[in-house]
């Protein structure tokens, strides 16, 4: 027998006890409550960097307001920005809405229902598409994501690095020839459950519950722990950042960033490059044409984007009629409007407790 071999033998002997112990055990969440398209598709692009039970209440709101693809075509963009706002990379929702007017004009409002129509729409790449393929239609494609390859990597003991595009292309491919065709659905949820709240990263694995545990290759070696293999990503950026909320007794100061690049078109805290000391940022408020009363610290905050973080302190300043003196181009808003109206980044939130 052929490695490729053992290992198509290793992953079809895993579709009977996955799929039973899935439907035995999955955990209650509400986009598994009805095979909709639109919900599942939703749901899994939120349920991208974010964990599922941040994305509970999100999810819930979202569909609340934007209920189907032609709501969600036409939502004006700071309305969706602020229904995502929290969730952080504000570009898959504006792809989103993208896919959503593409449905709109080459489907007619109707959720495609082939593998390959999905995977064609904005922002839907192959893990995305093979779960609402899957999960809404019962198409049986693949949907590997991390979860997957952490599991099927313990499965075959490989030492291939999952990071690299070739290892998850294959990994694909080993899923797909083994996928039952009357459960391609619960199949694919199995897999990502069984690494979700079993086969785990970061520890040991719960090997003494797991329903493949005598399937398992790396558990049978012993070497379960020490897999997956996954190349350290290159460290982040370090940026340091002075933010200010400029406020008077009726309004607080906000920014529009530009249309792209970092939090492209979002709403911002006014901030600068560097740690400003106290006369520093005195200095500065002064320069944007504003005279200052009072001057608060508000101490140091850090945020982590994919590839830089953000150090940052902070200085709320009460000034003497905000909106007229200021030189700068800004928004004046007040409190209200800031938590309804404008999609701030979670990047801001260890300042926006001083809001109110």
């Amino acid at each position: 027998m052929t490695e490729g071999e053992r290992e198509h033998e290793v992953l079809l002997s895993t579709v009977r006890p996955l799929t039973g112990w899935y439907r035995k055990n999955k955990r209650n969440l509400p986009w598994r409550n009805q095979a909709d398209a639109y919900h599942i598709w939703v749901s899994e692009i939120m349920l991208q960097q974010t964990r599922v039970e941040a994305v509970k209440a999100y999810y819930a709101r979202f569909l609340e307001e934007l209920p189907n693809v032609k709501a969600l075509a036409e939502a004006d963009e700071d309305r969706l920005l602020k229904l995502w706002e929290g969730l952080g990379y504000y570009n898959r929702v504006r792809n989103m809405q993208k896919a959503a007017r593409q449905i709109m004009e080459i489907h007619q409002g109707a959720f495609p229902e082939t593998y390959e129509e999905i995977r064609a729409l904005t922002g839907i790449g192959n893990y995305t598409a093979g779960a609402v393929a899957s999960f809404a239609f019962g198409i049986p494609k693949p949907a590997v994501d991390g979860n997957v390859l952490r599991v099927v990597s313990r499965l075959l003991c490989s030492e291939e690095d999952i990071m690299k595009a070739g290892v998850r292309s294959r990994i694909e491919q080993k899923i797909e020839a083994v996928i039952p065709k009357d459960a391609a659905s619960d199949f694919n949820q199995g897999l990502i459950e069984l690494g979700a709240i079993v086969c785990v990263p970061n520890g040991a694995p719960k090997c003494d519950i797991c329903p493949l545990a005598d399937i398992c290759q790396a558990r049978a070696k012993g070497c379960q722990e020490q897999l997956p293999v996954k190349k350290k990503a290159k460290e982040r950026r370090i940026e340091k950042r002075t933010v200010f909320i400029f406020r008077d007794n009726c309004t607080v100061a906000i920014k529009k960033r530009p249309a792209r690049g970092l939090l492209a078109g979002l709403y911002e805290l006014p901030n600068v490059s560097g740690h400003l000391n106290g006369q520093e940022a005195i200095d500065y408020s002064k320069s944007i044409g504003l005279t200052p009363v009072r001057i608060k610290e508000l101490g140091a905050a850090k945020h982590i984007f994919s590839h830089v973080e953000w150090h940052m302190v902070g200085y709320e300043v009460l000034v003497d009629e905000l909106e007229r003196n200021c030189s700068e181009a800004m928004i004046f808003a007040d409190c209200g409007e800031l938590e309804k109206k404008y999609p701030i980044p979670a990047a801001f939130s260890a300042y926006r407790v001083t809001f109110s």
